[in-house]
């Protein structure tokens, strides 16, 4: 069923250099050594992320409340400061200076969305980026403006009668919103399969995950989850996506060729989900229970180890040997070892961390700080 598209949105249509030196064992060159060939003696190893130790690198105050952080893999950090700041905030990754506020004020009439007249303001949530690169995609918690109802809120059903809201498209070439998809009641999690062509959506509030055609440039789809889907991963080869709920004790696993549904146990209250390289292991924390588990896709064997209280968002790093996790009331990050869920490390972190990335060129982790902060840590 097609829900969600409005007529004037349009239609579906589908250098060489010298190999580097050897690494030695249980060591790598740096990404930058292995680009440029360099054979430099001795050469700069860098450690695996299971060896390697968190340390606080800054602090980046300023008129942000990220609500989350995100990273591109190509040198920017976006931090979606909710409705309290109504803005996306963009840094540059590896000088930690802030490129650009981006106002979450749009036309949305501008989009093709005609009934929606004068601006409107949206509310950051997450972020999630093209494979090519070249857009971020944000969902907002709500829409303020003519045309919108109160703003939504946690507790609540497909009954509540919330107004569906928008997920934005960000330019990063130019930094600005360049278009904008309707999707439904109060949308998190957002992201973006490895081919590009689809972006998902969960939606908090209608229980559903918004299935948007980046080629037609709207949602095309609209599957029902159940309580409170939050965290999506996609499988490496693109076939699957996996939806946290949250409001219950599994995942549903959707197969992207024929949209068809299972649901896989994981654990009580599924909230943030990260998936490996090889697409075999799904980690998820488990919110009430203070844990981080972790799935395999084969087996279904899960495995789980407690971290803190109120373990929010999580990432993993480049290497996938460690993952990294946000305790929202202990104020800690905590990092495991993917092998056997071993905690490595707990650092203290700030009053309510609540989201965090890894960013591949510079081996560090973003932590942003509900309290109006964000916390970056080397992982060397």
């Amino acid at each position: 069923m097609l829900v969600g598209a409005w007529a004037s949105r349009g239609a579906d249509d589908l250098t060489t250099t010298s190999a580097p030196p050897v690494p030695e064992s249980g060591a790598e060159l740096t990404k930058e050594e292995q680009a440029n060939g360099q054979a430099t003696a001795p050469a700069r190893r860098r450690k695996p992320s299971n060896r390697s130790r968190l340390k606080l690198r800054e602090t980046l105050g300023g008129a942000i409340s990220p609500k989350s952080v995100a990273s591109s893999g190509t040198g920017l950090v976006l931090a979606q400061n909710m409705m309290y700041r109504h803005s996306v905030t963009v840094y540059n990754s590896r000088t930690l200076k802030m490129k650009k506020t981006i106002s979450d004020t749009v036309t949305l009439s501008d989009f093709g969305y005609k009934r929606y007249s004068g601006t409107s303001q949206g509310a950051p949530v997450e972020a999630a980026f093209s494979p090519d690169g070249k857009y971020a995609y944000v969902s907002n918690y709500s829409m303020y403006g003519e045309g919108f109802g109160p703003e939504g809120d946690d507790e609540c059903t497909p009954s509540s009668g919330y107004d569906d809201s928008f997920v934005y498209r960000i330019s990063l070439e130019t930094l600005e919103i360049d278009d904008a998809y309707r999707v439904g009641a109060v949308p998190k999690v957002v992201t973006v399969t490895p081919d590009g062509r689809f972006v998902l959506v969960a939606n908090w509030c209608t229980w559903d995950l918004s299935v948007i055609s980046t080629r037609a440039g709207r949602e095309v789809r609209r599957i029902p989850m159940g309580r409170y889907p939050r965290g999506i991963a996609v499988s490496p080869r693109g076939n699957a996506a996996y939806v946290a709920i949250m409001g219950g004790n599994y995942l549903v696993r959707v197969d992207l060729r024929t949209w068809t549904t299972s649901s896989i146990p994981i654990g009580s209250g599924p909230r943030a989900l990260e998936i490996d390289p090889s697409g075999r292991r799904i980690y998820a924390t488990l919110n009430a229970a203070g844990q981080v588990a972790r799935l395999d896709l084969r087996t279904r064997r899960v495995t789980t180890v407690s971290t803190g209280t109120l373990p929010r968002s999580l990432a993993i790093a480049d290497d996938a040997k460690a993952i990294y996790v946000v305790n929202y009331e202990s104020g800690t990050v905590s990092k495991l070892r993917t092998s056997d869920l071993k905690i490595l490390q707990t650092v203290s972190a700030c009053y309510h961390p609540i989201g965090i990335a890894y960013d591949r060129p510079t081996r560090r982790v973003w932590v942003a700080c509900y309290g109006g902060s964000i916390q970056v840590f080397d992982d060397r």
